[in-house]
């Protein structure tokens, strides 16, 4: 299969680009219609909504203010490692930086469809190439942009990028390799570190692959020299986009969630045998919603992208590439992908070997299998021969997938059910939908073999119209799954920020609570709130919250039964929705006073706040604090400060060892009063800024101030001008050492790494500047010659 000089062929991008997002702005104007007419903005389900749609406003707004560290994150945390996972590489962030903060909710739709014909653009571009058909191309890019993979990750908006983009990296390291081009491949390897250093991760592991598999087929000649150049080039581009990625990796370090390793046949073996089967079935069935799972429920499916589904061909027209041509490096590369997808170790290669299973890395073997498919429907021998065979092993096995919804079964109480679907009516739907795909695509075929010449129109006529079908049905599941859950989601959330700030007071530091409200009130308050989900928090927030007994892994829930975590964490008011008032006040505390109220909130106060910044008498060393149970640990932490014995020597000053009799006395009342002496002991003065924070401390003696904000090694502290260590202390929070009298404290945050990364970065983007410099004058006297 030679390859047509992509000089002589002109591109179809723009047309592909067109296209895709034409067809994703069908997809999305009803259901936003819908949105407009029930008041609001297009949401739609889960991490969408809780994440995306306030980390991007608030992260515009930000940028725009300036600053380095983020108080509405949690308990605090450095803005640039919080939010580099989520937007701040991205070029598709970047790109509504201009418009007001507020109006972000309203570019989400529009930036959606911006994504999907990326994507279907940079695929077109990449296997024109080798496809050798602008046609046919064209349906690959489609394939591509409207791929399950894609489809699915609608969920989490971000994930998007890195498939809109991996392409375009692609594509120049082929042009660098076979037409001699250079100097696009370290701009696309930067775009894609700079945009998600996670994704990005996976893209070098299977470039590697696809490197190895195109040498091995000989379709990459390599000489030294050209070796040479491609790693050089591979150093600028990773060096240039590395700006996110060190401080990002060193807070990560840290991170208890990206440190999960494999434990023996943990490196082998899928824990529970379903895996296999919902690997098998992702590449056959239409994909669920990502918190659904009606197949294999046993297995781990929810939310990792589990589906390498192609809408109407599916997979056959790969499984027929795949038997023709063997020796073909796209063969060879599905294979390996294959291997790895069910070989755990292998499968987590793509991100960084953690335990924790994922199929985020799908898309790249799906860009692959679109090319494929395409180069077998294109030649026609092979149209005749074997796709009908592999459309009917396609056809066997989704039709297979009926007997999980008709095998016997039984109930927890022993009662006869049919199936072990979790839903039959949405497995039906699910499988009905995915049946008619094959069958569709056996009518298609069918008329293609008799009018071979407009086979390839009625097949981009007959996958556009699918795709709509078939991703419709998804974002309906998906939406309308948690419907009477998020119909009021904007006006709870966007809907109700100003009147909310108007409520609260403006002036002095203090955090909120947020009972059964939608996620990430403090997010969207632009306040410090102990109820957060976010996943790359300040690393030490998931120190110190299971010592409290606080479950933190993708989020902050303290239970209302830790009401002593109130007083330690300074919150003041809790915000409850007006339909949850009367379970908020019959599990609330006597601390807690009605306020003020807005059209959807209820405000109390909590009658004994303890404001950000005091001072201890005693203190509790390690070995006696982790003998209390975890639910009365933050009754202790309002008594005593925890430290360790080294900390305690150097550093305990007037502190004494908390004494057996206040230990053991961990009732409300005492609570009480220990908030009260708290009080009576905190700084003044406290003023949080957007690089740190302010206070004065008034004291008796030399002593330690305890702050509850997590301590990060970005943080340098000065008392009255002269710096000061911070300690580390109630396992992630922060302290310091002050003399006696009048003191002013003054931490300044400053991101780790970054200091190291920018100037890496500018240096690496001198340099290539000055590569792109040689190679243009270099190509001057060629260009005179011809």
């Amino acid at each position: 299969m030679s390859l047509l000089p992509l000089r002589a062929r002109r591109t179809c991008y723009w047309q592909v680009f067109g296209l895709c997002l034409v067809l994703a702005a069908v997809l999305f104007v009803p259901h936003c219609i819908i949105d407009g007419v029930t008041g609001g903005f297009f949401h739609y389900a889960g991490d969408f909504n809780d994440q995306m749609i306030p980390f991007y406003a608030y992260a515009n707004d930000f940028v725009k203010q300036g600053g380095s560290f983020s108080w509405a994150t949690d308990l605090g945390s450095g803005f640039l490692n919080a939010y580099s996972y989520y937007c701040l590489g991205s070029p598709f962030f970047w790109l509504t930086i201009l418009i007001p903060a507020r109006w972000m909710p309203f570019t989400m739709v529009p930036m959606l469809c911006l994504k999907f014909a990326v994507a279907g653009g940079g695929a077109y571009l990449w296997m024109r190439r080798w496809v050798r058909s602008e046609e046919w191309s064209i349906i690959g890019g489609v394939l591509y942009a409207f791929c399950g993979f894609n489809i699915y990750n609608i969920f989490f908006y971000f994930f998007l990028d890195a498939p809109a983009l991996f392409p375009y990296m692609l594509n120049a390291l082929d042009e660098a390799v076979l037409d001699r081009k250079y100097g696009r491949f370290p701009f696309w390897a930067a775009l894609n570190l700079l945009n998600n250093y996670f994704f990005f991760a996976g893209q070098a592991v299977f470039l590697v692959v696809y490197f190895v598999c195109m040498c091995l087929s000989k379709r990459y000649r390599l000489t030294l020299r050209l070796f040479g150049r491609l790693a050089l080039e591979t150093l600028l581009g990773c060096a240039m986009g590395c700006v996110l990625l060190l401080p990002a990796g060193l807070s990560l370090l840290q991170n208890p969630r990206t440190i999960d390793p494999f434990n023996g046949y943990g490196y082998l073996v899928y824990g529970n045998p379903q895996q296999y089967l919902a690997i098998l079935y992702s590449a056959f069935m239409a994909p669920d919603a990502p918190y659904l799972t009606d197949l294999f429920t046993q297995g781990i499916t929810k939310w990792t992208s589990l589906t390498a589904y192609l809408p109407v061909v599916g997979i056959v027209a790969g499984l027929a590439f795949c038997r023709v041509w063997r020796r073909h490096p796209f063969t060879r590369i599905l294979k390996v992908c294959v291997v790895c997808a069910f070989v755990p170790v292998l499968n987590s290669a793509f991100y960084a070997l953690n335990s924790s299973y994922y199929a985020r890395w799908y898309y790249m073997p799906i860009l692959i299998l679109c090319a494929a498919s395409a180069m077998a429907l294109r030649h026609e021998g092979v149209r005749e021969t074997e796709v009908p065979r592999a459309l009917g092993l396609a056809a066997v096995v989704t039709v297979s997938a009926a007997a999980f919804a008709l095998v016997p079964n039984t109930d927890e109480d022993g009662n006869f059910v049919l199936g072990v679907v979790d839903n039959q009516y949405r497995f039906w739907g699910l499988f009905i939908l995915s049946l008619l795909g094959v069958g569709l695509f056996a009518l298609l075929l069918r008329y293609g073999l008799r009018r071979p010449r407009r086979f390839s129109s009625v097949l981009l006529a007959g996958i556009l119209g699918f795709t709509f079908v078939y991703g419709t049905v998804h974002i309906s599941i998906c939406k309308y799954g948690q419907w009477d859950h998020d119909l009021d989601y904007p006006a709870e959330t966007w809907g109700d920020v100003d009147e909310l700030n108007d409520a609260l007071p403006s002036d002095g530091f203090y955090r909120l609570d947020a009972y059964e409200c939608y996620n990430n009130m403090g997010i969207w308050l632009d306040k410090s709130c102990i109820q957060c989900f976010h996943s790359t928090v300040a690393p030490h927030i998931l120190e110190f919250y299971p010592s409290v007994g606080v479950t933190r892994d993708v989020s902050s829930k303290p239970d209302m039964d830790l009401y002593a975590l109130r007083g330690l964490l300074s919150v003041r008011y809790t915000l409850v929705p007006e339909d949850k008032v009367s379970a908020w006040e019959a599990d609330m505390t006597r601390s807690w006073a009605l306020v003020s109220s807005t059209e959807h909130y209820a405000v109390y106060e909590n009658q004994d706040w303890v404001p950000m910044g005091f001072t201890y008498e005693y203190y509790i060393t390690p070995d006696r604090f982790e003998n209390l149970p975890e639910n009365e640990r933050a009754q202790v932490l309002m008594k005593a400060l925890l430290l360790t014995e080294e900390q305690a020597e150097t550093w305990g000053g007037s502190l004494q060892p908390l004494p057996e009799d206040l230990l053991e006395s961990r009732d409300y009342e005492t609570y009480v009063q220990d908030c009260a002496d708290r009080r009576s002991s905190g700084v003044t003065g406290f003023t949080a800024t957007r690089t740190g924070f302010s206070a004065v401390s008034s004291q008796q003696e030399d002593t330690l101030v305890f702050f509850s904000v997590p301590y990060d090694d970005g943080f340098t502290a000065t008392v009255n001008g002269q710096e000061v260590p911070i300690l580390n202390v109630d396992n992630g929070l922060m302290a310091v050492p002050v003399p006696a009298g009048e003191s002013e404290i003054l931490f300044t945050y400053r991101t780790p790494g970054l200091s190291v990364s920018v100037p890496v970065s500018l240096t690496a983007l001198a340099a290539y500047a000055v590569y792109l410099l040689v190679l243009r004058r270099r190509k001057q006297p060629e260009n005179h010659l011809s």
